[in-house]
């Protein structure tokens, strides 16, 4: 899938201080037409400086950095958008041996995150998926990541599950096929409903638990114990 030919290509910054892993993102992303890399950061430090006054639609950022590591960055990146901009999607990218902070880089305002040695054509996609609005969720590799990353977090730091008591019984099972990696379209065979009323479930599941996006979404139910790791 590709952008329509009238609309700009995404910009796409990459963040990571290995110069060759730059290079070659940025070799794969330049070959596709509706997108392309308008900045480079070696640290997180410089890329938050840089892209406070560019304008930038998705970043790709390492988690572990000298100088200013991704979850900082990504924190610093959304706290001052450039003047007269919006603060760009965040996609962190990272290794399965992670630490528990990776999840506070999702809490802090990142749209998903990516292992390194994703194929091509899933980080391709996983661009245009946050650029579009919603988040990366759905591969098993980020489920798996996501289960991990519940099961380590400190039990001092997890969602009560009274952040689900305004849920409906049917939005608490939309949200479960949401943290199990199902689609709309996928939920709306699965409960037998049209996929404009998975929707609508999905916009009501978000405001009711104050989430950002379907990733933060996914978080609060492995943290509430809606969804267990591994199950």
């Amino acid at each position: 899938m590709t952008g329509t030919p009238d609309a700009p290509p995404i910009r796409v910054a990459i963040v990571d201080d290995q110069q060759l892993v730059r290079a070659g993102f940025a070799l794969v992303i330049d070959s596709q037409p509706d997108m392309e890399v308008v900045l480079e950061a070696g640290d997180g430090a410089q890329a938050a400086r840089l892209l406070a006054s560019h304008d930038v639609d998705v970043v790709l950022i390492d988690v572990r950095m000298p100088t200013l590591d991704g979850l900082a960055a990504t924190q610093r990146i959304l706290a001052s958008p450039p003047p007269g901009g919006t603060a760009p999607k965040i996609v962190i990218l990272t290794t399965f041996d992670l630490d528990e902070y990776v999840l506070a880089a999702i809490k802090a305002g990142a749209s998903g995150f990516l292992l390194k040695d994703t194929p091509p054509e899933e980080m391709l996609a996983a661009i245009r998926t946050v650029h579009a609005g919603d988040a990366v969720i759905a591969p098993s590799s980020t489920k798996r990541l996501i289960e991990h990353l519940a099961a380590v977090l400190p039990d001092e730091q997890k969602t009560p599950t009274t952040a689900l008591d305004a849920l409906t019984e049917r939005e608490r099972e939309v949200l479960v096929l949401i943290a199990r990696g199902r689609t709309n379209t996928e939920i709306g065979a699965d409960l037998f409903v049209a996929e404009a009323t998975v929707k609508t479930h999905v916009g009501r599941i978000l405001a009711k638990l104050g989430a950002r996006d379907r990733v933060q979404a996914v978080v609060i139910a492995y943290e509430t114990g809606l969804v267990a790791p591994g199950a």
